[in-house]
């Protein structure tokens, strides 16, 4: 069986692909071999780089259907086709349901839902033209599949992209499979905002089974394989990556009571 992460000739693109965990994915591929294509409002001072190959840049904001469009439209200009979309633009900061504003809220859940409904419904309509089809994988949250507490909208958000997931897989096959990934704790240059600063993140770490936080590049080759032949059969899964997931509180609670 010849190398199914030979991604020589495929084309790539990631949302949000210029930083954190899109930058992760989109060096990743391109260490494959993959032409890449991220987008962001910005474009970064670096663009992300590997095996002498650097990422084509499109800017977009993809919570504007309009620029989603002509930012798919430019992408398969430049790459000539497009086997892959990663859906991974998303994020929220801390804020509390009783009192988030309306407006913090809608943005919530327009970046890290229906940005993605769009951006999936681009990519399938270049995807059912081509004869090879295409992949759409959607970075979602292990906020979407347990409570979240601290980022309510987000939570909501992600838990109805893993229903998109599902959805689209059905309608849009045989010709694009989709699937989704519950990133649990990642460590990217922004986690000290999320878990404290370099003692904060040492102690989070030791709740996780695996007794580390993930990287991109664990993300990354999890959506290789999904973009691989060897998820060929694969559509519609939701792939939780959270290192074992987070110990149950009763464990430590109940680990003082009997004095241990």
């Amino acid at each position: 069986m010849s190398n199914p992460f030979d991604f020589v000739g495929r084309a790539i693109l990631v949302t949000g692909g210029s930083r954190g965990i899109g930058r992760g994915i989109a060096e990743a591929f391109l260490a494959a071999g993959a032409k890449v294509a991220v987008c962001g409002r910005t474009e970064p001072d670096e663009l992300p780089s590997a095996g002498g190959n650097k990422v084509s840049f499109v800017s977009a904001d993809v919570r504007d259907s309009k620029q989603v469009e002509k930012m798919v439209d430019e992408t398969v200009e430049r790459l000539g086709q497009l086997d892959v979309l990663v859906n991974n633009a998303g994020g929220a900061p801390f804020a509390e349901a009783a009192t988030a504003s309306p407006r913090f809220s809608e943005k919530i859940i327009q970046l890290n839902l229906t940005a993605a409904l769009h951006c999936a419904q681009q990519a399938n309509r270049i995807m059912q033209a081509q004869e090879s089809g295409g992949s759409i994988v959607n970075i979602a949250s292990v906020s979407g599949v347990r409570p979240s507490p601290g980022t309510a909208a987000y939570g909501a958000a992600k838990a109805g992209l893993i229903n998109l997931t599902g959805t689209l897989a059905i309608e849009w096959a045989p010709k694009v499979r989709v699937n989704s990934i519950a990133a649990g704790l990642i460590r990217t240059e922004q986690a000290h905002l999320h878990y404290g600063d370099g003692d904060g993140i040492a102690r989070v770490a030791r709740t996780v089974p695996l007794q580390r936080l993930g990287t991109p590049d664990d993300v990354a080759g999890a959506c290789m394989f999904f973009a691989s032949p060897l998820a060929s059969y694969v559509s519609g899964a939701n792939l939780v990556l959270h290192g074992g997931g987070e110990t149950p509180a009763f464990i430590s609670a109940a680990s003082v009571n009997q004095g241990d």
